[in-house]
């Protein structure tokens, strides 16, 4: 029984209760001045749709934000965790509720930095600072490769699947994504109802389960993905090779969260654990991995088609550029993820202990294109605890052209963080297939939420691209991104972080600190 029917019930007992002592003893009737105000708060809470634990939880949902407003070190505890247990700051979640409920960011009394910490980052601001443009700029993605190019938002829904989330938090970030003009990613648990309903640009993530487009013995069927990917709604097909939360390992959805509309969608048994292989059955080389982005742009009729990873092996995706380089054959778009990304359900030494971390992957993917003379056919997406706008542009000045976000855009519907993603008790609605909880999340109230996010996020990113004297993101350059190294010492990202030429991996001489691995590599074999 929900919270919402426990309250409805213990109400009506209550009521009678009392009428029925009253009956005998008319003092019992006083019990109306304690009950009646409790039952009246709890039926106010079930009705508003802004807060959606006080709506599952009447009454007992009040406790989080007394406590909260009691001391910040409480309400530290409530959210200082991300979804695999790792720190994520206070701050930020702060920062994203604020922007999606419309309301100031700014702050009195300066910088809560700590400016003189080693490892606290800025961006060199401009004497000449230039006015942020009004309308927002767009990334080209496909070009003259694609029939049907794509001109994207700087910032996105990252994938994550209608399994993990909700029917209600599907159709809040895809509403928002509607209002807001950018793109949503459907994760690998394929296009759902909830994805086309709203009418929002969809990023449709194909993963090694093939879910949506698959045969009945699990492998991938051309037909049924063609029909799909031609909807109008999709807009790019990203192909999900690994996922930094748990790279190396399929995708993990648990049985409680499997219904009869998730397993019909993705094609597996009602009720039990769907673990994704953890590689692809399509291609098993890198040149048939670029030859599976080429049928699947056909397939699509001509859409932007890339894949996804987290850098592991330094090798193997220079076994990828090397395929690429020797074809002339290129996807549309690289995402890079990274080890920090969130998930709803991995195994601890997966989160914890494998893959890159988003800096070093990103700026390997980067310079690996630059040094086989390929950036400038293919578009960069970034994706790893994105939230606000300076992170966007310290990614962009570090070799990505846009970012993806998952974090952000679950706490601008809801989200409080309360890790229990994985055993489909999400009290707020959003990772639950409960409909006692889900129903709870209010969809035109989170999709508003998620359009504000975007667009406050976005203007944030604008400012201080304008405050570096800046007036596209495609200026920005390493050099423009302070770190400070030790107590003493600042540099740039341009002086930390190695860049190669262009072209010169493909010489006879390529930089010694990746000499080795591009002799290693190979386009047949990852």
């Amino acid at each position: 029984m929900s919270p919402r029917k426990i309250f409805l019930f213990s109400s009506l007992v209550a009521v009678l209760l009392i009428a029925g002592v009253a009956s005998v003893w008319r003092p019992a009737l006083w019990a109306y001045v304690i009950a009646g105000p409790v039952i009246l708060l709890g039926l106010s809470d079930m009705l508003q749709r802004s807060r959606t634990v006080i709506r599952n939880f009447p009454v007992i949902g009040h406790a989080r934000y007394w406590m909260e407003a009691i001391r910040p070190e409480i309400q530290q505890y409530f959210v200082e965790s991300d979804t695999s247990g790792r720190p994520f700051s206070r701050e930020y979640r702060s920062v994203v509720y604020q922007r999606a409920k419309n309301t100031t960011d700014t702050r009195p009394f300066g910088t809560i930095r700590d400016l003189y910490e080693v490892g606290t980052e800025w961006i060199a601001h401009s004497l000449h600072p230039t006015h942020p443009p009004e309308t927002p700029p767009r990334i080209l993605i496909g070009g003259t490769r694609c029939e049907q190019p794509y001109h994207a938002s700087l910032l996105n829904v990252s994938a994550m699947s209608f399994g993990s989330l909700s029917m209600n938090a599907i159709l809040a970030l895809n509403t928002g994504a509607r209002l807001g003009g950018f793109a949503h990613n459907t994760g690998e648990g394929g296009i759902s109802p909830y994805h086309l309903e709203p009418g929002g640009d969809l990023i449709w993530q194909v993963g090694t389960g093939y879910f949506g487009c698959r045969t009945s013995n699990g492998q991938f069927d051309p037909e049924l993905f063609a029909r799909k990917a031609r909807h109008d709604s999709v807009k790019m097909i990203e192909i999900k090779l690994s996922q930094g939360a748990k790279p190396g390992h399929g995708g993990i959805l648990p049985g409680a969260k499997v219904t009869p509309q998730i397993a019909e969608i993705r094609g597996v048994p009602v009720g039990e654990d769907v673990i994704s292989p953890p590689a692809h059955s399509a291609f098993s080389t890198p040149s048939e991995l670029l030859e599976f982005v080429v049928k699947l742009r056909e397939l699509s009729g001509g859409k932007p088609v890339g894949f996804k990873l987290c850098i592991g092996r330094r090798r193997e995706f220079l076994s990828i550029c090397k395929a690429m380089a020797a074809n002339r054959s290129v996807p549309d778009f690289i995402t890079v993820d990274g080890a920090e990304g969130g998930t709803g359900a991995a195994p601890m030494e997966f989160s914890n202990a494998i893959g890159t971390p988003l800096t070093e992957g990103l700026l390997f993917v980067h310079n690996a294109l630059v040094g086989c003379g390929l950036r400038e056919e293919t578009r960069i997406i970034c994706s790893a605890r994105i939230v606000t706008g300076f992170h966007m542009v310290r990614r962009m000045a570090m070799g990505a052209d846009l970012c993806n976000s998952a974090r952000a855009m679950m706490f601008a519907i809801g989200c409080i963080q309360a890790l229990k993603c994985n055993t489909n008790a999400c009290p707020v609605g959003v990772a639950t297939q409960d409909p006692g909880l889900y129903r709870g999340l209010n969809v035109p109230n989170k999709a508003q939420r998620v359009f504000n996010y975007h667009r406050n996020t976005i203007k944030s990113t604008l400012e201080i691209l304008g405050a570096a004297g800046l007036a596209h993101p495609s200026e920005l350059r390493p050099h423009h991104i302070q770190r400070r190294v030790s107590p003493t010492k600042v540099e740039d990202y341009a002086t930390i972080y190695e860049r190669i030429e262009p072209g010169s991996l493909l010489g006879e001489s390529p930089p010694s600190t990746y000499a080795s691995e591009w002799k290693a590599a190979s386009a047949q074999q990852f």
